[in-house]
């Protein structure tokens, strides 16, 4: 069951949800700085991070999964939200240049096949960001807020499976230093610096960029294969990632 629309937009509205966004926000800001002439998807929750990219991305699409409802994005002009299943992606193939995930994979019945449905309509060398809730930190252990529901990971795990979905992870970051209590808000600027200077394990949310490939190597033969397109449906700063994390 996801965190319906409604309880994500009062969380944003709140002192914690701005200096969770701001958090995330600094990391995009470096990663990915301009997205001029690309074509950009963000799917969950992601409005917030992909506003910046309007005035000079092709297109920026904010698509909804059904479950959680959808908000209109952005406030003024016509809307770029699209609801529908997150299984069966109502884009043709190969068409986004970047995608950010936010709010979206955490509570995905079946993970590894939204994150495929994600790889088909991503062009060829395509990136993506996920944004997702750690493992390792306070944020999840409780429900208070949007990152304490849903399947947290750790870089280890979410690297597995980008993988195994046929991404290559490239970088990576853990962000949101400043713990869950709204009496922290005013002091999250700081932790959030304290925490990328020491590297801490410990923030709320991780955040992996991959890059789409069309070969995935095979661990019984050793070799690579070609896969053109995706299955048919069934039922900061960021630095390189390691395994170790």
């Amino acid at each position: 069951m996801r965190v319906d629309v409604l309880a994500l937009q009062r969380f944003y509205a709140s002192s914690l949800g701005a200096a969770a966004r701001a958090a995330a926000a600094g990391r995009m800001e470096t990663l990915w700085p301009g997205c001029a002439g690309l074509d950009v998807l963000g799917l969950g929750y992601a409005g917030p991070l992909i506003e910046p990219w309007r005035g000079t991305a092709r297109r920026v699409i904010s698509f909804m999964p059904a479950e959680q409802g959808a908000e209109r994005w952005p406030e003024t002009g016509p809307s770029a939200v699209v609801l529908g299943d997150e299984l069966r992606l109502p884009f043709a193939d190969a068409v986004f240049d970047r995608v950010i995930l936010v709010h979206a994979l955490e509570e995905a019945a079946a993970p590894q096949q939204f994150l495929r449905e994600v790889w088909r309509v991503m062009a060829p060398e395509g990136r993506i960001v996920v944004i997702a809730a750690n493992r390792a930190g306070l944020w999840a252990l409780g429900d208070a807020t949007p990152f304490g529901h849903g399947r947290p990971f750790s870089r280890r795990q979410l690297g597995r499976l980008m993988a195994d979905a046929m991404f290559e992870p490239t970088a990576s970051a853990v962000a949101l230093h400043a713990p869950p209590w709204s009496w922290t808000a005013p002091l999250a600027d700081g932790l959030e610096r304290a925490g990328r200077l020491l590297r801490s394990p410990f923030g709320g949310i991780v955040m992996m960029e991959a890059v789409k490939r069309l070969y995935a190597a095979t661990a019984k033969e050793g070799r690579e294969v070609l896969l053109a397109k995706a299955p048919a449906h069934a039922a900061p700063h960021l630095h390189k990632t390691d395994a170790s994390d």
